[in-house]
């Protein structure tokens, strides 16, 4: 599967300082320090609707964190997938009576158009799972013959049990993942299964739906077994991040760690578990199933610039929940403008305290909202007073698409 167009990114005097982020696993703040290639994993969409504020917001924190890890002096290694074989994709198809590869096809190619609208720097290796069943099947057989593995009519399921650090990303207690097991894919009621937490590794073909033949049997791949698959193919164990929004925490990156740790004997899946908070509207978490969504190619359609959108996403630290309002985009779109007029004189006042701001910020957990305070001190000065270093403007405006993927 083909990713989005790359950018290059303009050179900065001098390196940034090491990156530390808040890790999952750990429960605290801490350096990512990877070698000279950095490794990164995000989860990835599935291509059932639109990109939504709340994708948005996640993929530009790992992208500031790709950013962060290059001025840092890293080269990065980045992998993402697209979940294109899942029960949600199939409702949606059968919903709007579309197919369901044409519905897959069209949503990534959208997502592609966000992304690249967003100047989000694109994935190294975009795998699909649908292209990635022979990993799966090579995968899961190996865990059947590890012993980990049991049949349930026809259906693979892992056995949790089989790694003794079960538990340890999210750091649940049983009662509190059998609480949101279910309503995150899993079937914790279903008969037959040895442990209630117990996760789907292939599922044997239903009646109307899309399956393959393999050694596994013809059927299709679980959810968390097709990001194993992926990540170790191409990056192997112990990557640096592992990442995506808070509700993959539990049960998704808990179940591939798991598998992960058990398939390869080894351990840690990755050194680092970093969650973007949720983007909430009306009260509640943006999703596709309640329906209350802002979309980015919407917004886009309406003439709003990409580079306020992303500005409008960055003003909140990527940890926190929030809630989407009507003043999100207005305030945005004004620091753009400001910005932009700002860097516009052939002169400004010495960029040198704002670089340094923007990196200590963005080394410190990706602290967007004061990088961007940092340009706007910037800002400022240089609208109220002006300067006389004319390389002011040149270094901020290189500072804010190589750091902030904010083009002016």
């Amino acid at each position: 599967m083909r990713s989005w167009p790359t950018l290059s990114l303009p050179e900065l005097p001098g390196i940034g300082p090491e990156v530390r982020v808040f890790d999952s696993a750990s429960g605290a703040v801490k350096a990512t320090a990877p070698g000279p290639t950095a490794r990164m994993y995000v989860c990835g969409i599935t291509p059932y609707d639109a990109t939504h504020l709340g994708h948005a917001a996640t993929y530009l924190t790992f992208d500031l964190l790709g950013r962060a890890w290059r001025d840092s002096g890293h080269a990065v290694h980045y992998v993402q997938n697209v979940t294109d074989i899942d029960d949600p994709l199939l409702e949606r198809a059968v919903a709007t009576g579309d197919d369901w590869q044409a519905l897959a096809q069209r949503e990534t190619e959208l997502f592609r158009d966000d992304m690249t609208a967003l100047r989000v720097l694109p994935p190294d290796h975009y795998l699909g799972a649908v292209e990635s069943i022979p990993a799966v099947v090579e995968a899961v057989e190996k865990l059947r013959e590890l012993g980990a593995v049991y049949d349930v009519d026809g259906d693979l399921y892992f056995r949790i049990r089989a790694d003794e650090r079960f538990g340890s990303v999210a750091s649940l207690s049983s009662g509190e993942m059998l609480e949101i097991f279910g309503d995150r894919g899993g079937d914790p009621h279903r008969p037959g299964k040895s442990d209630p937490l117990d996760c789907l590794l292939w599922q044997a073909a239903r009646p109307n739906e899309p399956a393959w033949d393999t050694a596994l049997g013809h059927g299709r791949p679980g959810w968390h077994i097709e990001c194993v698959a992926i990540a170790l193919g191409t990056l192997g164990m112990s990557f640096d991040v592992q990442g995506g929004g808070r509700d993959l925490a539990f049960p998704h990156h808990e179940m591939g760690a798991s598998e992960a740790h058990v398939l390869t004997g080894e351990w840690p899946y990755a050194r680092s578990y970093v969650h973007a908070g949720l983007v909430g509207l009306d009260g509640e978490k943006m999703s596709k199933s309640r329906g209350n969504l802002v979309f980015v190619s919407a917004l886009r359609m309406l003439g709003h610039d990409p580079m306020a959108i992303r500005l409008a996403l960055l003003n909140h630290h990527y940890r926190t929940d929030w809630e989407w309002t009507d003043a999100d985009l207005p305030a945005a779109e004004e620091r753009l403008a400001r910005w932009r007029a700002a860097v516009s004189p052939p002169t400004g006042p010495r960029p040198d305290d704002t670089l340094l701001r923007m990196r200590q910020a963005l080394s410190d957990d990706l602290n967007a909202p004061s990088a961007l305070a940092a340009v706007d001190r910037w800002v400022d000065h240089q609208l109220s007073r002006g300067g006389d270093d004319p390389s002011g403007p040149g270094i901020v405006t290189r500072a804010c698409d190589a750091l902030l993927g904010v083009a002016l």
